[in-house]
């Protein structure tokens, strides 16, 4: 058996290169779209802290509210999961608190360290990305329970993420050709 990292290396290299995250990673996303993305990791994190974590400080649904707010605005609040996000929401439903753990691997890890390299380049002051305490400390909390054993389901959320990185860059370009067209005519 492999270890964990290199059994799920080859996908979470085609997370990192697809073109929404490297839009994101290079600082080329609107407000919008970066609400946008920030709605759909909203809405894991809610589905993963029903449960509790392997640390307090890894909950991240209360950061990732006080970015959109910050972004939009109090009374502009609206929360738009994305298809693809709502698949993997029934699917995160139907863990145990002990089969959700490779998901909080990928999903609370790659924010804590991928993160710190994308907090610098996104709209707003990027709360979600900040951890109150030790980061290694945090993330050991995450490794002292890590197993190997977690590579299929790994897996399967990098699956789910690639899925909505893919509908996140669709929503994108459908957005960017409609506001290039201005009364029937390509502006």
């Amino acid at each position: 058996m492999l270890p964990l990292k290199e059994a799920i290396a080859e996908k979470h290299s085609l997370a990192e290169k697809m073109t929404f995250n490297q839009r994101m990673f290079n600082g080329e996303l609107s407000n919008e779209e970066y609400v946008l993305y920030l709605s759909q990791q909203l809405a894991i994190f809610d589905a993963i802290e029903i449960h509790e974590l392997p640390h307090p400080s890894l909950d991240r649904a209360g950061k990732v509210f006080e970015d959109i707010k910050e972004l939009v605005g109090e009374g502009q609040i609206q929360i738009t999961p994305l298809a693809s996000t709502n698949e993997y929401r029934k699917y995160l439903n139907t863990l145990t608190k002990e089969q959700l753990l490779p998901h909080v691997y990928l999903n609370y890890l790659a924010i804590m360290f991928g993160g710190q390299m994308m907090k610098k380049n996104v709209p707003g002051s990027g709360k979600m990305y900040e951890f109150e305490g030790d980061m290694r400390e945090i993330a050991g909390t995450i490794r002292a329970v890590q197993k190997d054993e977690w590579a299929d389901e790994a897996n399967k959320a990098l699956d789910y993420n690639i899925n909505i990185l893919n509908e996140l860059q669709r929503v994108s370009e459908s957005a960017s050709s409609e506001t290039a067209v201005d009364g029937g005519e390509i502006a």
